[in-house]
C-alpha cells in the first residue's frame, strides 16, 4: 500500500461537515469576543444584536424550506433533540405511528421508549432491494388508530431520497400528523414543507447546512403548532411575571439559554449554502458520487449498497467481500489519509433490510462541497490497494 498518493482528505460529510466556511467560523468567533451575552435576558445593544442574529436565522430557515411564518422555526440542540421533542410532543397513550425500516435511531429509540412507556404501537414499513420506501407498503400500515407518519427524507446509509411527496399525500388523505426527518436533506437541495405536506421537519444544523454542531431546528405547521406540548419547562426570558411557559412559539418551545453562537454560525452557514445555490450544490455532488460509483463498480471485490439512481445525494455505501468495514476504515485513515465512516450508521433496521446488518453494515463514503474529483480517485485508488492486500489477508 502507497500512502504517499493520498494526502488528507474527509469524507465523512454524512455525520458532519467539514471544513466549515470562514464566514461560520468568523460568526463563532465574533459572538465570543465581541458579544457574548444570552439571547432574550437584556435589554442591552449586545442582548439586542444577538436578538436580532437569531431572529435572522429563524428567518433563513423559514426561507428555505418555502415555510409561511419565521416563528415556525424552533431552535433545539440538535437533530436528535428537535426529533425528540416532535415525537414526544404529538403522541399520546394509545397512538399508533407508521414509520419505515429506514429511520435513524433518533427517530426508532423515542418511538420505542414511548412504546414501552407510554403504551404506543408503531409499525415499520419495508423498503425495497435498493433501499427505498414504497408509498403503498406504508399506506397499508395505517389504520384508524394511527396518528403519525414518520419518515428520513434521505437515508443516512445510501443516500436514497425517499418519496417524501407522495407519503405526504397519504398522510393528509388519512388525517395524520407527518413528520420528516431531514437531517440529511436539507442543504443538499431544495425542500418546500408545504409542497411535500410535513406537518413538522427535523434537521440538524451541522450537515449540509455548514453550520455547527450542537444546532438544530424544527419546523411546525399551523395544526403541529396547536397541538405539540414542550420538553421542558422553564426559563425563557419573556413573560417572566407568570408561572406557566409561554403559549405562543416559538417560545413556548424554546426553553432556557438558546445555543447563539451556535445559531449565528448556523446563519452563516445558511447563507454560505444559499448564496451558492442549489444548483451548482446538487451538480457537485452528484458528479462526485457519480464518480465513485463508477470508480468502485470496476472493482471486482466490491459490492455497492442501495439505490443508484440519480434520485439520490453524494452518500455511497460499500462493502468489500471478506472484510470488516471497521477495519477497512480504519486502514483508509491510518494509512491513506481518508476519513470515512464504517459500520451500522445508527440505521441498524435499514442495514438489517439491505442484508448487511451481520456483516457489520457498510463502508460510507460522504463526498461534500468542499471536496474535489481528486479526492474521490484517492478514495477509488486506496480501495484498488485494500482490496488487492485483502486477496492476502489485511
Amino acid at each position: 500500500m502507497d500512502s504517499s498518493k493520498s494526502p488528507f482528505c474527509y469524507m465523512d460529510n454524512a455525520a458532519t461537515s467539514w471544513p466549515k466556511p470562514p464566514t461560520v467560523l468568523a460568526a463563532i468567533h465574533s459572538f465570543y469576543t465581541e458579544l457574548g451575552v444570552a439571547a432574550e435576558r437584556s435589554g442591552s445593544s449586545r442582548a439586542w444584536t444577538v436578538d436580532r442574529a437569531i431572529q435572522k436565522c429563524r428567518h433563513q430557515i423559514a426561507e428555505i424550506l418555502s415555510a409561511q411564518r419565521d416563528a415556525s422555526i424552533v431552535f433545539g440542540y440538535n437533530g436528535t433533540d428537535v426529533l425528540n421533542l416532535a415525537i414526544h410532543g404529538v403522541l399520546n397513550p394509545g397512538d399508533h405511528v407508521v414509520a419505515t425500516v429506514a429511520e435513524h435511531n433518533s427517530v426508532l429509540r423515542p418511538l420505542e421508549y414511548l412504546r414501552q412507556h407510554l403504551g404506543i404501537t408503531y409499525s415499520l414499513a419495508e423498503c425495497d432491494s435498493q433501499g427505498v420506501v414504497c408509498p403503498d407498503s406504508v399506506e397499508k400500515l395505517v389504520h384508524s388508530g394511527t396518528r403519525l407518519m414518520c419518515l428520513t427524507h434521505v437515508s443516512n446509509v445510501t443516500g436514497a431520497v425517499q418519496p417524501a411527496q407522495e407519503l405526504g399525500r397519504i398522510c393528509r388523505e388519512h388525517d395524520l400528523l407527518y413528520l420528516l426527518d431531514a437531517a440529511q436533506s436539507v442543504g443538499h437541495f431544495p425542500i418546500d414543507v408545504s409542497e411535500i405536506g410535513c406537518d413538522l421537519l427535523a434537521a440538524s444544523g451541522h450537515k449540509g447546512l455548514l453550520g455547527p454542531l450542537a444546532t438544530g431546528f424544527l419546523f411546525l405547521s399551523d395544526r403541529a403548532s396547536a397541538t405539540i406540548r414542550p420538553l421542558r419547562q422553564g426559563g425563557t426570558g419573556t413573560q417572566s411575571e407568570t408561572i406557566e411557559s409561554p403559549s405562543e412559539l416559538p417560545y413556548r418551545l424554546e426553553t432556557g439559554n438558546l445555543n447563539s453562537a451556535g445559531i449565528m454560525g448556523l446563519s452563516a452557514g445558511v447563507g454560505y449554502v444559499t448564496e451558492m445555490g442549489w444548483g451548482p450544490i446538487q451538480d457537485h455532488e452528484l458528479k462526485l458520487s457519480r464518480q465513485l460509483i463508477d470508480g468502485l463498480s470496476a472493482i471486482a471485490s466490491v459490492r455497492l449498497i442501495g439505490h443508484q439512481s440519480p434520485r439520490r445525494t453524494g452518500i455511497v455505501s460499500f462493502e468489500i467481500e471478506g472484510t470488516d468495514p471497521n477495519q477497512v476504515a480504519s486502514i483508509l485513515d491510518s494509512t491513506f489519509g481518508i476519513q470515512v465512516r464504517a459500520g451500522l450508521h445508527c440505521a441498524p433496521k435499514m442495514h438489517e433490510s439491505l442484508g448487511t446488518l451481520s456483516r457489520g453494515g457498510t463502508i460510507r463514503v460522504s463526498p461534500g462541497m468542499f471536496n474535489t474529483e481528486q479526492d474521490v480517485q484517492n478514495v477509488v485508488s486506496a480501495i484498488q490497494d485494500i482490496t488487492a492486500t485483502a486477496k492476502h489477508g489485511i
